[in-house]
């Protein structure tokens, strides 16, 4: 808006020349810049000026004042300058102040909505954009191809897919179906909606594809769980000689990442490093979550020790990284320093945490980590009950696990199915089976999770009738067995020595035996001595898996239990060709929230020398009270007295013996057992418990078992 040579004279207050000579070099800005040498130089032009003073404002009292100057000036009715006060306001973050400055404009055009809702959308204000741009409609302001995909991004993040439709609409309606950066905001907002076939369509109609067409679309099906498809996409964007952005290569790993193909992930990182952009925020956080759950959470670690401040997603990605691989001290370690921090998590972060206490085994661990649940908004959350119920469970408290259960009211079927897998892993039959009823009660209809519960707390009861009538029932519930199923029904039949039965149930299979079917077979055959369709099972498990050490153990342990000595060699020598080694058994016991590890003969505790003479003093209680050694347990040919030396040297009768000279009489003893209990030391810690008037609860690879007065609460099966 230039004013004339007459009105800058006659007209334009004396004031303002004042207040833009001292304000402007206030701003540093050289008054010769509006006036030349002379002050009323002809073709000084004050919306120039005040507009340029607008640019250079850093604080909102700078605009108010130049606000005011407007008034005084008889501007305060130029679209151009109020556009720049509300643009100008949205960068200082005076959100309110911008909206008085526009609710204050009479007739605003095109350009002054945009500002406006343009303000919303950058401060995450989408629901007032969409609201700006309703009222825009109504005021009779046709939007331009800048107000499209301010309204689109808004529609995005608030998932307003029947808003985003009808804007759609709007968009052919006023002619901006050509417009490509209009197209990318519908291409991206079909794409966040979950409507990927739309966003594809979109994108196929495009003429002009731009990196942001490309990466909306690669974001979307990384984003809606097609990673395989969004490859395809970036494979096909690479062909087109398209160079990627940071923003495509976060999707691009991520989708890498839920594959869990590590190899293509590093040669992306390598593309990352070739651009310069490895300090990128957002990558290092990809990265770290790519190296993280594909196992490799060394380099992850350093990925996210290169950011000072990590924010939530970096923390859950490494956290959860460390708690999914097996690295629990390092997860729940990591979960406590982000606490302290008083970083506040959400409902992953706790989640990760108590899978790495139930990884733990520590009942201390996990009582701490169920108190500072309670203390925050989670305790309600029904995922992270479910996973408390788990972790006690798993860290050998059942009765806590139900208390979890009764406490929480909003109980759907993943919190039923939690306690009764946690019933089933405690060999609790009928009170899994019991639950099960309460929970068609109530009207919560199973899923798979449930059966799986079921059937394995029956397996582990020997409630073999019962089990399978539950397998055959799952149909009703419109639930297809998965191999996890049929594997728990092999068992099931099997361990009760209806071995010929489970593998007639396993050849009438509607789909094809994996390994974990021909796996329980297998264990059925060594319980029973079942050598011929042992050797059959161990078959198809070399066939299917090659190269697990656990099948070509299971199997020397068959022959062994046979005495069938030079079958075992022959079994040893192959594990030998293939490279194969056992794993090596350990135990490990908490004793006042610490945990101690001991493996077989393990002589290296400060304290050997003591814990050696509680074992023989065990060993001698054990022969006066008449128990008499499972030589079978021995899986070498040895003699007597080398068996019953080897026999009292298993890791958990050394776990026991530094238990009980560790904790005052009548505590309870924890141990976890990284393979399944022997025989012998089953019966032997039965015996044990009833001599030293204990209760022992150890937990194998299989499940747990409560010893107390001689009894174990398996009944012998397991």
């Amino acid at each position: 808006m230039a004013l004339s040579l007459s009105l800058l004279r006659n007209e334009f207050p004396a004031s303002a020349f004042k207040f833009l000579t001292v304000y402007s070099s206030s701003l540093g800005i050289h008054t010769n810049t509006f006036f030349g040498n002379d002050h009323f130089y002809c073709g000084f032009d004050p919306v120039t000026s005040y507009a340029s003073l607008v640019d250079n404002s850093v604080h909102e009292s700078h605009l108010n004042q130049i606000h005011a100057q407007l008034l005084v000036s008889a501007l305060q009715y130029s679209g151009f300058l109020i556009t720049k006060l509300v643009n100008c306001s949205m960068n200082l973050g005076g959100i309110c102040y911008a909206r008085k400055v526009f609710d204050c404009f009479p007739d605003p055009d095109v350009f002054l909505w945009n500002a406006i809702i343009r303000c919303y959308s950058r401060h995450s204000l989408f629901g007032d954009a969409i609201e700006m741009y309703s009222r825009m409609q109504m005021a009779w302001v046709s939007p331009d191809g800048f107000t499209f995909p301010l309204v689109l991004k808004a529609c995005s993040a608030l998932l307003a897919l029947d808003v985003g439709r009808r804007v759609h609409g709007q968009v052919f309606r006023y002619g901006f179906e050509a417009d490509v950066f209009v197209q990318n905001g519908l291409v991206a907002f079909y794409a966040k909606c979950g409507q990927i076939l739309k966003a594809n369509v979109v994108f196929d109609g495009l003429s002009d594809r731009t990196i942001v067409s490309w990466t909306s679309l690669i974001s979307g099906y990384a984003q809606n769980g097609e990673p395989v498809e969004a490859l395809r996409i970036f494979s096909q964007m690479r062909k087109m000689n398209v160079k990627p952005d940071w923003i495509a290569l976060v999707s691009v790993l991520k989708a890498y990442t839920e594959v869990e193909d590590l190899e293509h992930g590093k040669s992306i990182h390598g593309f990352v490093i070739k651009m310069g952009l490895e300090f990128e925020i957002d990558l290092l956080i990809s990265l770290t979550a790519m190296y993280a759950k594909c196992g490799q959470v060394r380099f992850a670690r350093m990925f996210f020790d290169q950011v000072d401040v990590p924010n939530l997603i970096l923390w859950n990605a490494m956290i959860s990284g460390y708690a999914k691989n097996g690295y629990a001290e390092e997860a729940l370690e990591l979960f406590r320093h982000m606490i302290t921090k008083n970083f506040r998590p959400d409902s992953i972060t706790v989640t990760s945490g108590i899978l790495a206490c139930a990884q733990m085994g520590s009942l201390k661990l996990a009582r701490w980590m169920s108190d500072y649940v309670s203390r925050t908004e989670f305790r309600k959350d029904v995922f992270v009950n479910s996973a408390l119920i788990d972790m006690f469970a798993k860290c050998g408290s059942v009765d806590l696990a139900r208390s979890v259960f009764d406490k929480s009211l909003d109980k759907d079927v993943v919190l039923w199915s939690a306690m009764i897998v946690g019933y089933g892993l405690h060999g609790c039959g009928q009170e899994s089976i019991d639950l099960f009823e309460a929970m068609r009660q109530a009207g919560v209809c199973p899923n798979d999770v449930t059966f799986v519960g079921l059937l394995t707390a029956c397996k582990n009861s020997g409630l073999v009738e019962e089990g399978w009538k539950l397998f055959h029932h799952m149909r009703d519930y419109g639930i297809e067995p998965r191999h996890q199923h049929y594997a728990c029904v092999v068992d099931l039949l099997g361990r009760k020595g209806y071995s010929d039965r489970a593998y007639g149930f396993i050849r009438n299979m509607p789909i094809e035996p994996g390994v974990s079917v021909w796996g329980a077979l297998l264990s059925a055959c060594k319980i029973h001595h079942n050598v011929t369709l042992g050797e059959y099972a161990a078959e198809q498990l070399f066939s299917l898996d090659p190269f697990n050490t656990g099948h070509y153990v299971q199997l020397s342990n068959l022959y062994a239990s046979a005495r069938l000595w030079d079958r075992v060699v022959k079994v040893r020598v192959l594990m030998r060709q293939k490279g194969l080694g056992k794993d090596v058994s350990h135990s490990v016991i908490e004793i006042n929230g610490k945990l101690q590890a001991f493996q077989f003969g393990d002589r290296s505790h400060p304290r050997s020398n003591e814990i050696f003479e509680e074992l023989q003093n065990l060993e001698r209680k054990l022969k006066e009270a008449g128990f008499s050694p499972h030589k079978e347990s021995v899986l070498h040919d040895l003699n007597d007295e080398e068996i019953e030396e080897t026999l009292c040297n298993h890791s958990e009768r050394l776990a026991i013996a530094y238990g009980l000279i560790s904790t005052p009489p009548g505590t309870k003893l924890r141990i976890t057992k990284n393979l399944r209990a022997c025989v012998n030391c089953h019966a032997a810690t039965k015996f044990i418990s009833k001599l030293v008037n204990r209760e022992i609860v150890i937990r194998d690879t299989n499940r747990f078992h409560h010893f107390k007065d001689g009894i174990c609460s398996c009944g012998d099966y397991w």
